[in-house]
């Protein structure tokens, strides 16, 4: 049975589908661009956009550039683009969310902490109130608690991604404990969040972390949920902009080939589910990984713990973007993010063909 159609407020899409935002640099305009036009909602991320862009076009811009700049070449006419926009990420979050409003945006998702001051930065745009807001969360709580916050600002969020402990990168709880206790299976938090939904405007839930088939989408829909996220099925696509040894890395991999690293891990202080065979993981543990830490976008209250504590915490910046095929990094090790089924795929594949299978139920296995 073919997936139902999905709205957000007045944006309408013939499949239930939002492709994660993974950074730095896996969600790019190409792969955003190819999702929307095959019927879902497609992602930028914003992490490390300047320094991509850069590279691109070969001249030196801002994160409000890159960012603007990256949703134009994304949208190209009316395509609708979203954006991801990490709140750890202090120092350009403001700014990127500007850009992106510059650009007219037309969603702007936001997690990795808690989005309490979107509204108002928003607010303060020509464009922002066309501009739908999606904060992403991990309990009914703190939903609930971002609703009563926006609310201040005249706003409820116009649809919330609900993220189980199976996401990749980044989780929303403080340890392995929480992360793997049966209160935090996403069937149990989706049905929290149904709950705040129902109490502040009957928003659509979305539901992330794990799905990986057509079947999978047909559960979440029939508990409740309006539409999913899916990361890792996207990264294993030609348009991600992976590079080719990340793509590699993820197709051979093994379910005991996916961690979720706290010690060494994110200077986010976040649980963060990586690649065992991540080249960054390795130079960690081994004591081997110099703290260069140039970046400065994981910088919390205004310390790098990766540059202060490199024997505890990733360079994640660096990381990262060397998983995306960055050259204008001295500290050049990669560092993997997947979800937790990501040895379930075995092939690399098309946005388009991936779109068929979540859409239509093929069996084919990716």
């Amino acid at each position: 049975m073919e997936l139902p159609s999905f709205k957000i407020g007045n944006l309408n899409f013939p499949a239930p589908i939002i492709q994660g935002g993974m950074g730095v640099g896996v969600s790019l305009s190409k792969l955003a661009r190819a999702v929307s036009l095959a019927g879902g909602l497609g992602t930028i991320s914003s992490a490390g956009l300047d320094r991509l862009v850069s590279e691109r076009i070969g001249r030196k811009v801002g994160i409000r550039e890159a960012c603007a700049l990256e949703i134009e070449k994304a949208k190209q006419g009316m395509t609708p683009i979203a954006i991801n926009i990490m709140v750890a990420l202090e120092n350009t979050y403001t700014k990127s969310v500007l850009g992106a409003l510059d650009a007219a945006v037309d969603v702007i998702i936001s997690g990795a902490g808690l989005p309490i001051k979107l509204p108002q930065i928003v607010g303060e745009h020509p464009n922002g109130a066309k501009t739908k807001l999606i904060p992403i969360t991990s309990s009914g709580r703190a939903l609930k608690l971002i609703c009563k916050r926006w609310l201040k600002a005249g706003r409820t969020p116009d649809a919330v991604i609900v993220e189980g402990p199976l996401a990749g990168g980044h989780l929303g709880w403080k340890s392995l404990a929480e992360i793997e206790s049966p209160d935090t299976k996403l069937e149990n938090l989706v049905e929290d969040c149904l709950e705040v939904s129902r109490e502040f405007g009957n928003f659509p839930i979305i539901a992330a972390g794990g799905i990986f088939t057509h079947e999978d989408i047909h559960k979440f829909l029939d508990l409740g949920a309006s539409g999913v996220q899916l990361g890792t099925r996207f990264l294993a696509t030609e348009e991600s902009g992976a590079s080719e040894n990340f793509k590699e890395a993820l197709v051979r991999c093994s379910e005991d080939d996916i961690m979720v690293a706290t010690d060494p891990g994110s200077p986010c202080g976040l649980p963060f589910r990586i690649l065992k065979e991540s080249p960054m993981l390795k130079e960690t543990l081994s004591g081997m990984r110099k703290a260069i830490c140039d970046k400065g976008y994981a910088m919390m209250g205004g310390k790098c713990l990766a540059k202060d504590l490199p024997e505890r915490f990733f360079c994640i910046c660096n990381g990262l973007l060397s998983s995306a095929g960055y050259k204008g990094s001295k500290e050049e090790p990669s560092l993997y993010t997947v979800g937790a089924l990501a040895s379930l795929v075995d092939k690399i594949t098309s946005v388009k063909e991936l779109m068929e299978e979540l859409v239509q139920g093929k069996t084919s296995k990716t």
